[in-house]
């Protein structure tokens, strides 16, 4: 996790995720890395993957105390999608 912060903060995304992936396939059930993931992948233009984690982040831990901004996150990143396939299909 340290080490994935550090990159996520010095904006190398990729190592980041390799590393928050990493966390979470060790430990599925700690919400923090799916989290950071989530950012990781948003900050990535990743919008897909970064729902995914989202969600999993809420499953993982859905008493959290920003469950209204993240599932806020979720719907605005959905829309995004949305808007970035309509604009593929109609070009």
């Amino acid at each position: 996790m340290e080490i994935g912060t550090f990159y996520f903060k010095k904006g190398n995304y990729d190592a980041a995720i390799d590393r928050f992936e990493e966390a979470t396939r060790y430990e599925p059930n700690l919400a923090k890395p799916w989290r950071l993931l989530a950012e990781a992948y948003e900050k990535k233009h990743d919008s897909g993957r970064a729902i995914e984690s989202y969600k999993k982040y809420l499953e993982v831990f859905p008493g959290v105390a920003d469950v209204a901004q993240i599932k806020k996150r979720i719907a605005t990143l959905e829309e995004k999608r949305a808007r970035e396939a309509s604009k593929r299909t109609t070009h």
